[in-house]
C-alpha cells in the first residue's frame, strides 16, 4: 500500500505488499521489500536497500548506499523472519548497514528516535540503540549490543558483541570496547579505558552542579578508591536513595553482563 502523496522515482522498485505511509520521499534506484513499513515524511536519498521485516518510523532521513533490514551474519541464521524497528527522526548517513535479529537474540535490531548514524556505521544483529545517540564515521557494533540514550561513539570504533553501554556515555575515536561501560563514564583506548565522567556533555544536557559533584563522587569511589566492585555497591547503592541521578548509575550493575570496563 502507497500513499498518494509519496514521490517514488521510476527507476526505484517497490515490492508489493510494502506500506508507504503520506509525504515519503524515495529516490532513485532504491528496493523496498513486500514486508517494509515506512513511516510519513521519510526521505530516503538514492541507492538505499531496505529488506526483511523492517518497520521505520517517521520523518527519518536517509542516504545512499545504506542497506536495512538485510540477513545477518550470524551463521546459525536459518532464514527465520526476524526483524527491524527503527524510530522517528533519525538521520542515517551513507553507507550504513543495519542487520535484522536472530531467534537467540531477541528477534529484532532496534534503533529509538533522535540518532544520528554517520557514514559506514554497522549496527549487528539483535543490537538495542536507545534515543539521541551520535555514532561517528565506521563505528562498528557487534551483535547484541545495547546501546542508552545520549551516548557519542568516536570514529573508528569497535564494540564487542554483548556489551552495554550506559547513557551520557562518551566513547573517543579509535576504540576497542570489550566491557560494559557505566554511564556518564568517558572512555577511550584499544583496549578502552575509563578517563572520568562526560562533564561537557552533561552540561549541555542541563545538569546541576550538584548533579555533577554527586556523579564524580560515585566515579571516583569505583575508580578511584581501590575497592572491587563489590566493595563500593553498598555505598552507591546508598548514595542513589539520595540522588536520583545514581540510580542510574547503581542500577547498571545488574544489568552488567561482560564486567565493568576498570
Amino acid at each position: 500500500m502507497i500513499d498518494p502523496n509519496t514521490i517514488i522515482h521510476n527507476s526505484s522498485i517497490i515490492e508489493q505488499g510494502a506500506i508507504i505511509g503520506p509525504k515519503v520521499y524515495i529516490g532513485p534506484f532504491c528496493f523496498i521489500g513486500a514486508n517494509v513499513e515506512i513511516g510519513a515524511g521519510t526521505v530516503i536519498k538514492s541507492h538505499v536497500i531496505i529488506n526483511g521485516h523492517t518497520r521505520i518510523g517517521k520523518y527519518n532521513q536517509i542516504y545512499q548506499f545504506t542497506s536495512i533490514g538485510e540477513i545477518n551474519q550470524d551463521l546459525k541464521y536459518a532464514g527465520e523472519p526476524m526483524r527491524v524497528e527503527i524510530g522517528d527522526h533519525n538521520c542515517i548517513r551513507e553507507g550504513v548497514t543495519i542487520h535484522r535479529g536472530t531467534i537467540q537474540g531477541g528477534n529484532v535490531t532496534t534503533i529509538g528516535s533522535n540518532n544520528l548514524l554517520m557514514v559506514n556505521t554497522h549496527i549487528a544483529h539483535d543490537c538495542i540503540i536507545n534515543n539521541h545517540c551520535i555514532f561517528a564515521n565506521n563505528t562498528t557494533l557487534g551483535g547484541h549490543v545495547i546501546v542508552d540514550d545520549f551516548t557519542v561513539i568516536g570514529g573508528l570504533t569497535a564494540i564487542h558483541q554483548k556489551c552495554t553501554i550506559g547513557a551520557h556515555v562518551m566513547i573517543g575515536g579509535c576504540s576497542g570496547v570489550t566491557k560494559d561501560i557505566p554511564p556518564y563514564v568517558i572512555v577511550q583506548g584499544n583496549h578502552a579505558v575509563p578517563f572520568g565522567i562526560n562533564i561537557k556533555g552533561l552540561k549541555r544536557r542541563g545538569f546541576s552542579k550538584e548533579s555533577l559533584h554527586v556523579i564524580r563522587n560515585a566515579y571516583n569511589l569505583l575508580y578511584r578508591s581501590g575497592k572491587t566492585l563489590d566493595e563500593v555497591k553498598p555505598t552507591i547503592h546508598k548514595l542513589a536513595k539520595q540522588h536520583i541521578e545514581l540510580k542510574l548509575f547503581y542500577d547498571f550493575f545488574a544489568r552488567s553482563n561482560r564486567g565493568i570496563i576498570r
